[in-house]
């Protein structure tokens, strides 16, 4: 006559899987792992119970590996993924959702409250559609699908690192300009939200501010806040003069910060939300949150410039600086099919202005500018002219002339005609092949088995999600095991390593770990673990805690290519649960990065 429910929270699970039971009607209400990853569902005999079964989940969390309670990072598509799985297995009794600071979770808070309404309303490719329907209820029909486009993506970039766990060294500084797409990537968002503030009607600008302007403002500045603390301490290994403006911009982002907050408790909508934004987010050196804002947990250093100029050069992929090293600088390969381009920084480690040139040895090679004073930092680009390039693998200088120094820096280029094929494939580029999970050439399902895209998900694109009907045995044979296949065109040959990116999910089924397969070509496919079946989804599990603090879990694999070519990548399921979010094949080119590089070129044939 009382509804009663037993949390299995943390080690609490540990007593039921220990064999400890409660009466019969009692419901048993399964817990995430505090991040988002269900633990664990209920298996058909448990679902025989009167009590039935419930789970409780987190949109924010105090504890370890790391707190997170200050502002909303939480995309819906994770949301809904895991909800979905609750829901078929029938934990559906009670959900519950610790919100905790709630000013600024009202949007996972409803899609939570009314995917549990109505579960079978939502699907991975309906996601966006809710946001904007969602969008149209708080500010009208004229910027609906642009204000969803901005939650969808403030969250999934906060999804991604939470502003907590961020450090300078969070995003690459040198490999594929991926801490500066991540300052522009907000600064784009911060721009489109300012421009539809002030296009709202009056009295919906403060509920815009609230929901979506201000999360962007204060999540762009503590990326970016970040992102300039990495550049200081690289650019003073450097021995730039730079180094110094860096530190100063990181303390200026800081008071930007204070500010911002100050803004939100003491102005915004009158002083109506005081102490809303009181909550500690800068400052972590553990698993608790500080009592105050600081920057204590970042170290700033400073260079001293000498009186003359001295010039100094970087390139993309090193934070080595010429003339002091040797050998020669070389850039990355170009090549004709991905079409990159490559920088090349001309700084100061002096404090008088200096004049540089840049010459080409052949008129293949396009720099950006030739010619120009340096007062702290020029930056260059270089690229191909195709048109000119000659065939084959060319090798090529780009050499730079400063105060009484001069660096040359070579370049290699590969124009190649590649021989023409009925597929959809991607080419390799600088030893490396770059692919998003929802780019396959084709896929293979069945009625109770199959790969389905869930939009917005994950890191950067979306993500491809194995889904069985309940209750269904692993899916050990291949040829009833649903593929994704992806074609590639391979330049290498000889050992490869694949590293294929998935969501952070759990073994939730008792008995069995988590697993997909994966081959080249004809080849036997090789089964992967990605969660062995006694999995301890908590802290003192080095390997939970990094895949929780990155939000996603990777895998790798090694394979041999006999031949460069044509080859197809394979991508089979084992059990549902698994979200693939991206692959990346190593041919000795991959350089260290938090997001992966940019998705390679990609073929399309029709």
């Amino acid at each position: 006559k009382v509804p009663q429910l037993w949390c299995l929270y943390k080690e609490v699970q540990g007593y039921y899987d220990q064999g400890l039971r409660v009466p019969d009607d009692v419901t048993l209400l399964w817990s995430d792992d505090n991040w988002g990853n269900l633990r664990r569902l209920p298996t058909a005999e448990e679902r025989k119970r009167s009590g039935g079964a419930g789970i409780y989940y987190h949109f924010d969390y105090h504890g370890g590996p790391r707190s997170y309670q200050w502002i909303n990072t939480n995309p819906i598509p994770k949301i809904w993924d895991q909800l979905a799985l609750a829901k078929q297995y029938g934990a559906d009794r009670i959900w519950i959702v610790n919100v905790g600071h709630f000013k600024g979770y009202e949007f996972p808070t409803e899609f939570f409250l009314r995917m549990a309404w109505n579960t079978e309303e939502f699907n991975g490719e309906n996601l966006r559609s809710y946001t904007e329907w969602w969008c149209r209820k708080q500010f009208g029909e004229q910027f609906d699908k642009d204000i969803a486009e901005l939650i969808a993506l403030y969250t999934k970039y906060n999804g991604r690192r939470k502003p907590e766990l961020l450090s300078p060294i969070t995003y690459s500084l040198v490999n594929y300009h991926e801490a500066d797409r991540v300052v522009e990537e907000y600064i784009i968002l911060e721009e489109k939200a300012e421009k539809i503030y002030h296009q709202l009607p009056v009295e919906a600008r403060d509920a815009f501010y609230e929901l979506v302007m201000f999360p962007i403002q204060a999540s762009s500045l503590v990326n970016e806040l970040y992102i300039d603390a990495g550049k200081n301490n690289l650019y003073a290994r450097q021995g730039r003069t730079s180094a110094n403006d860096m530190a100063s911009e990181t303390c200026r982002l800081f008071e930007a910060d204070t500010a911002l907050m100050g803004y939100f408790n003491r102005s915004f909508a009158g002083g109506k939300w005081n102490h809303f934004m009181d909550q500690a987010h800068l400052g972590y050196t553990g698993w608790a949150d500080p009592p105050f804002n600081s920057l204590r947990a970042i170290t700033l250093l400073h260079t001293k410039p000498s009186d003359t100029a001295n010039m100094g050069i970087s390139i993309e992929g090193t934070e080595k600086v010429w003339p002091d090293h040797e050998p020669e600088a070389v850039l990355p390969l170009f090549d004709s099919y991905n079409r990159q381009r490559y920088s090349i920084d001309i700084f100061n480690r002096g404090k008088t202005s200096f004049f540089f040139s840049a010459h080409v040895s052949d008129p293949w090679i396009v720099l950006s500018d030739t010619a120009t004073i340096v007062e702290k930092d020029k930056r260059i680009w270089v690229s191909i002219d195709w048109n000119k390039a000659p065939a084959g693998i060319s090798t090529g200088t780009v050499c730079i002339n400063g105060p009484y120094q001069k660096v040359t820096i070579q370049v290699h280029a590969r124009n190649t005609e590649i021989p023409s094929c009925a597929k959809t494939f991607f080419v390799e580029g600088d030893k490396y092949i770059s692919i998003e999970a929802e780019h396959y050439a084709y896929k293979t399902d069945f009625k109770e088995r199959r790969w389905e895209r869930i939009e917005d998900y994950g890191h950067t694109l979306s993500g491809m999600r194995a889904t069985a009907e309940t209750d269904l045995p692993p899916a050990v044979k291949m040829e009833n095991s649903p593929c994704l296949t992806y074609g590639t065109y391979l330049f290498s040959s000889d050992t490869v390593k694949v590293t294929c990116i998935f969501s952070p999910s759990l073994n939730v089924f008792p008995g069995r770990g988590l697993h997909y397969a994966i081959s080249f070509d004809d080849a036997t496919p090789l089964v992967q673990t990605l969660v062995p079946e006694k999995y301890n989804a908590g802290n003192g599990n080095r390997d939970w805690e990094s895949c929780v603090m990155k939000n996603a879990r990777y895998s790798n694999s090694i394979h041999f290519i006999n031949k460069p070519g044509y080859h197809t990548l394979k991508i089979w399921m084992v059990e549902p649960g698994v979200v693939l979010e991206k692959i990346l094949i190593d041919a000795g080119g991959l350089k260290p990065s938090y997001l992966g590089p940019p998705e390679s070129c990609r073929i399309e044939t029709h």
